[in-house]
């Protein structure tokens, strides 16, 4: 998928000044393993409600955020966008596999998992940072917070919801995809968001089915803002109670 190569490329991109080299190869190694899910959910987010406003689709305000200013294609922040978003996911599904099977369990040395604990820290700043002055910044927090809270409900023997992570990282993914272009996540591709969540199996999961194609169906389904006059569109405002 080139969503995928895309996501992967950017991930990669924004760890190249990690150090030393063996902490830097092994994010490269988690990122080469990834379906990319997260990542791939951002960008084909951002290309749905950019198509969409092209066609007379989903409303866009303003322009797109963080204009090329390197003379390239598109705007700047989308690759980025995307590979935040997959970098706090890698971190934080990293985090939660030593706390479920804590390596310091077993017998020393433990330098694999002393870097593996690095590499979840670093991923997880590396995505706050390339995500701190955009419109997801605060669902970021959210996100993580959700997992600090999840995971000390599961060490105390609560239970939690399975895929939980998942669930609050794709929301991530695609508010941090259409605020690209100025727009907000519908309810239909949030809703597609936890349905796919709930969907996928394994410690690294692969998508079920085409993603791209089902973002652009639920950003299509979302209504038009344009069709509707103050008095009666159906979206609820900031003051509804």
């Amino acid at each position: 998928m080139e969503a995928a190569v895309r996501a992967r490329k950017a991930g990669r991109q924004a760890v190249r000044d990690v150090a030393p080299d063996r902490l830097r190869e092994r994010i490269h190694a988690l990122l080469d393993e990834s379906a990319m899910v997260p990542g791939v959910l951002a960008l084909t987010s951002a290309n749905a409600v950019e198509g969409a406003s092209a066609t007379g689709g989903a409303k866009v305000t303003g322009r797109a955020h963080d204009a090329d200013e390197r003379g390239g294609t598109g705007p700047v922040g989308v690759q980025e966008r995307a590979a935040g978003v997959q970098l706090i996911y890698e971190g934080l599904r990293l985090t939660r596999a030593l706390a479920d099977e804590p390596p310091w369990n077993l017998d020393p040395p433990h330098t694999d998992s002393n870097i593996d604990i690095l590499a979840a820290d670093v991923m997880v700043a590396r995505g706050f940072s390339l995500l701190a002055r955009t419109e997801a910044a605060d669902k970021a927090v959210e996100t993580v917070q959700s997992f600090g809270r999840d995971e000390t409900d599961g060490q105390q023997g609560r239970p939690t919801a399975p895929h939980a992570l998942e669930t609050d990282v794709f929301e991530l993914a695609v508010v941090a995809g259409t605020t690209t272009f100025g727009s907000e996540p519908s309810d239909a591709l949030l809703s597609y968001a936890g349905e796919l969540a709930e969907s996928l199996d394994g410690e690294r999961p692969e998508p079920p089915e085409p993603v791209a194609e089902a973002v652009e169906q639920a950003v299509a389904d979302a209504p038009d803002p344009r069709q509707f006059g103050p008095a009666d569109d159906p979206r609820p405002s900031a003051t509804d109670p």
